[in-house]
């Protein structure tokens, strides 16, 4: 683990600018091109694993690899809970905690959540390439 505390809080300056980036293009997507279908649902939830991987790096100093499996595994679980909530009647009454979480659970944002996981496992290993930290930075 190249001398890595696993799990240990730090503040990774560069992984928290990545999550600010990628949750400022989320935004514009959601305000701004909400009524560009494929973008939104599609491009929208390949983005989130990535916001979530940047914000978890940021915190924790964990394997990247590891971290994509939580931001991935984290991503399904709110599209279970959103499937859990269509079966049991439960609406979100917040319109913003509605939008950021969704309410319509569908096995295409499993897929792109996979193609997000995917993108960032792969950037992750370019990455550790250029840097030789073999994509475990």
């Amino acid at each position: 683990m190249s001398g890595m505390s696993e799990g240990r809080l730090r503040f990774d300056r560069r992984a928290a600018l990545c999550a600010l980036a990628v949750l400022a293009i989320e935004v514009v997507i959601a305000t701004r091109a909400s009524h560009v279908a494929w973008l939104r649902g599609y491009v929208g939830d390949v983005l989130v694993v990535a916001l979530v991987h940047f914000a978890l790096k940021a915190a924790f100093e964990i394997r990247a690899t590891a971290i994509a499996w939580m931001a991935f595994g984290l991503c399904c679980a709110v599209e279970l809970l959103q499937y859990v909530a269509s079966l049991n009647g439960w609406v979100i009454a917040n319109p913003l905690i509605s939008l950021i979480v969704g309410s319509t659970p569908d096995w295409m944002d499993i897929v792109a959540y996979g193609a997000g996981f995917c993108l960032i496992v792969l950037g992750e290993v370019a990455q550790g390439a250029r840097t030789g930290s073999g994509g475990e930075n």
